[in-house]
């Protein structure tokens, strides 16, 4: 397997990557990106003074993808107008804790050398954003409890392969990093 985190000398979690693994977790991060949306928040739909003062103002759909929408559940089923109650006062935020792990990583990877150490708020950056990479990938590839036997069975030539290979790939930094925390 590539590269993973371990213990720095001064305890704290380190990985080398090199420019095509680098490469390869920068290209899925701008993908997630683009995925989640820029931060613009939409105009309020209802004009609400206290949403508004709050910044809440906004009606928030249940996605239609099934990536956002494993990225982003709804808290009540069988109640939707709850569910989009609850998706209009978090889903916002969620959307930009989850971008601001995505730009911490990117920022990693933009720094100089190879070497990447990180302290705990950054560690806890990269493993939910490698979390969320995670979730999307394995949904959009329907991946189930048998991955590896999912990918043994799959031909070399599926297009699919590299994807469900950066799945397990990101699993085993996720992985390593966890360890290397503790």
């Amino acid at each position: 397997m590539g590269p993973y985190f371990r213990k720095a000398a001064d305890g704290l979690p380190a990985i080398d990557l090199d420019p095509d693994d680098a490469s390869v977790l920068r290209t899925l991060i701008i993908q997630f990106l683009e995925l989640i949306g820029t931060g613009e928040q939409p105009r309020p739909v209802v004009d609400d003074p206290l949403a508004r003062a709050l910044g809440l103002g906004v009606s928030v759909r249940k996605p239609e993808d099934p990536v956002l929408l494993r990225l982003f559940p709804d808290a009540y089923t069988g109640d939707d107008p709850a569910a989009e109650e609850f998706r209009r006062f978090t889903e916002p935020e969620l959307r930009e804790g989850k971008r601001d792990n995505a730009m911490t990583v990117l920022a990693d990877l933009a720094a100089p050398g190879r070497r990447i150490v990180l302290d705990l708020e950054r560690a806890r950056a990269w493993l939910g954003a490698l979390n969320d990479l995670r979730l999307a990938l394995g949904t959009r590839l329907e991946v189930d409890e048998d991955v590896e036997d999912q990918l043994a069975r799959m031909s070399i030539k599926d297009p699919s392969r590299p994807l469900l290979l950066a799945y397990l790939w990101l699993g085993y930094l996720e992985e390593t990093l966890l360890a290397s925390m503790g």
